[in-house]
């Protein structure tokens, strides 16, 4: 807890503005603080001691270096916890400890599950990147193929189309050879009768320029 927020907790249990709150505070701490420079005890039934204690000039050593380190005497501010704070501190803040356990295991144990979904989460959306990436990739080749398939399918229509037609072409080659036979046949035959039907004809009017002749 800071000063703002002993601030809050004062307000709130005095049921008094933030403003009166901090006032009451500082007028707490400027009292104490003045008494232990003074020299004073600050004695509070329950809570505890402020008092001032002489520290003795002294040789330190720096833990970086290991240089020895002259240290002055000075006088510094001390705190003595009365029985009333301890016994408190140690019952309630025993449950408190507990609990506090208790609450940072659960604290950790749902960090750990949730880190677990959010690593899941980026598992998976990596994975259908990597999909649309490939299925992306793929589409082009796939055009390719469907365009070739669609050109084969459209050259094999044109060459049966193709078939198709000389083949019709070709009956009707066929019905019409087959129609000028007979009509071959047929002028063939009306040749003989025609040559026939003329040596008749010359023979007759022979007969006849005979008959007249014969009477004359």
């Amino acid at each position: 807890m800071n000063k703002a927020q002993l601030i809050d907790a004062v307000a709130m249990k005095l049921d008094i503005s933030r403003r009166s709150a901090g006032d009451t505070v500082d007028a707490v701490l400027d009292g104490i603080t003045g008494a232990i420079i003074s020299g004073d005890k600050v004695s509070l039934t329950g809570f505890g001691t402020f008092e001032t204690t002489r520290r003795a000039a002294r040789t330190a050593r720096n833990p970086r270096t290991g240089d020895s380190v002259a240290v002055p005497a000075a006088t510094v501010p001390k705190f003595r916890p009365g029985q009333a704070l301890k016994d408190e501190v140690n019952t309630t803040g025993g449950r408190r400890r507990a609990t506090a356990k208790k609450t940072a295991a659960k604290k950790t144990v749902a960090k750990k599950t949730a880190a677990k979904k959010t690593a899941a989460k980026r598992t998976a959306a990596r994975t259908a990147t990597r999909t649309a990436t490939r299925v992306a990739a793929s589409r082009p080749a796939t055009k390719a193929v469907a365009k070739k398939t669609t050109a084969k399918k459209a050259t094999a229509t044109k060459a049966v189309a193709k078939k198709t037609t000389a083949k019709a072409a070709a009956k009707k080659t066929v019905v019409k050879k087959a129609t000028a036979r007979p009509a071959a046949k047929k002028a063939v035959a009306k040749a003989p009768a025609t040559k026939a039907v003329a040596k008749k004809t010359t023979a007759k009017k022979s007969a006849a320029k005979k008959t007249t002749a014969r009477k004359r």
